[in-house]
């Protein structure tokens, strides 16, 4: 009876082992199969991501890491992440210009934010939202999960090729071409249209005011275009000249963040490659301890308190022996469920090692305009604002002439 029921008890808990992984199906973004007017391609900005640091924990080390959560390298993958999204949109020919940019870059075409819910070399979680210039939401914190592909961890020139967790930007790709699917030909021209007079009216709120409009929806108002300027307006020229100074310093962030990704592509892989490695240990590990203390604490339950069927002293010494072995073997079983406990906590330690060895910084850059050397310091989202704060600095008092950048 007792050994009967320990070999159900063993059969049940198999299924907690672990089970091999293998390469997952990959999905790809939707590739472009005409040439799409340049009056449709609408421009994309992939702002920074939400390094996804709880509030309540972000001074609380410990409890963060019981998250799998290190504050440094989340923030260098809330860099990372928007530009592998950015490849792959590019990639797919469907859009304009696509790049990466601080939250202060706005008056764009179509506007895409993230969130990091959880990031670890074995599983990717993101939240994300996206929306166009006119007001329209495509994307409204969707969220976005997978496992990594094996296969990208064989080798290192795999790893280089395809990123682990490919198939959930393809995935955004493909949910940001279908909701641009929805709109018209006329609707994508517009939108370009009012992301161009956005920016001319921040720049000039007094002499480009009145070009837009709200469409009068009270639960999800549209800004529309209500006219153009005159082609030969020298405000709205001038304003033109500056928006592409203002293009020129989102290219140099895009290109920070580009290289950024570069020069951290290769250790953050190898880094992701270990870090799977740790955990799918960590998980065999206590999956193992699992099973292996429910069967020892069950080995010593049932050799107490199975009854006794013998009927002389030569069986029941017969008897005892055995519930001696069964206590014994239980014991050691027990044991040895605790050292595999003790082993994921030390695979544990070592993710968290790693994920604190990995540093990131932000550089200064130099921004060349018209001849004259801006130089821009901190974070990328800093910078930003400082070239919004020179760029203000051209507008005239009055604001019906916009002097040359």
């Amino acid at each position: 009876m007792m050994r009967a029921g320990l070999l159900l008890l063993a059969a049940v808990l198999s299924g907690c082992v672990v089970q091999e992984t293998r390469p997952l199906p990959k999905v790809e973004a939707t590739q472009a199969v005409r040439e799409i007017p340049a009056e449709e391609r609408l421009d994309v900005v992939v702002h920074s991501f939400d390094p996804g640091i709880p509030d309540a924990l972000a001074a609380d080390e410990d409890a963060l890491a019981k998250k799998r959560i290190y504050p440094d390298l989340r923030r260098a993958e809330a860099r990372y992440f928007p530009v592998v999204l950015r490849n792959t949109l590019e990639s797919s020919a469907q859009w304009g210009a696509v790049r990466v940019a601080p939250d202060s870059v706005q008056f764009v075409d179509l506007a895409v934010s993230g969130t990091i819910i959880e990031s670890t070399g074995k599983r990717l979680v993101l939240q994300i939202t996206a929306r166009d210039a006119a007001g329209r939401v495509w994307l409204d914190g969707k969220r976005y999960e997978g496992d990594a592909d094996i296969g990208s961890y064989k080798t290192d020139a795999a790893l280089k090729a395809r990123d682990p967790f490919q198939n959930v930007y393809s995935a955004i790709a493909n949910d940001l071409l279908q909701a641009r699917g929805r709109l018209a030909a006329a609707d994508l021209r517009e939108l370009r249209q009012v992301s161009e007079l956005q920016f001319a009216q921040d720049i000039a709120p007094d002499a480009l005011a009145g070009y837009l409009r709200s469409d009068g929806v009270k639960k999800s108002p549209l800004t529309r275009v209500a006219r153009l300027p005159a082609q030969d307006d020298p405000v709205a020229q001038r304003v033109q000249r500056i928006r592409e100074r203002d293009t020129a310093v989102v290219d140099t962030l895009d290109g920070y963040y580009a290289g950024f990704a570069e020069q951290m592509q290769q250790s953050y892989g190898d880094f992701r490659r270990t870090s799977y490695d740790e955990i799918d240990k960590e998980e065999r590990a206590r999956s193992s301890a699992r099973a292996r203390t429910i069967l020892g604490a069950a080995a010593v339950a049932a050799s107490i308190f199975v009854p006794s069927s013998c009927s002389s002293n030569a069986t029941c010494n017969l008897e005892s022996a055995a519930r001696y072995g069964a206590a014994a073997g239980g014991v050691a079983s027990f044991l040895s469920g605790l050292k595999k406990y003790a082993d994921a906590k030390t695979h544990a330690q070592a993710f968290g090692e790693l994920a604190r060895s990995f540093q990131s910084e932000v550089y200064t850059q130099v921004v060349d305009v018209e001849g004259r050397s801006l130089k821009l310091t901190g974070s990328a989202e800093e910078q930003y604002r400082e070239w919004r704060r020179l760029l203000r600095e051209y507008q005239a008092p009055d604001a019906a002439v916009v002097p040359d950048p």
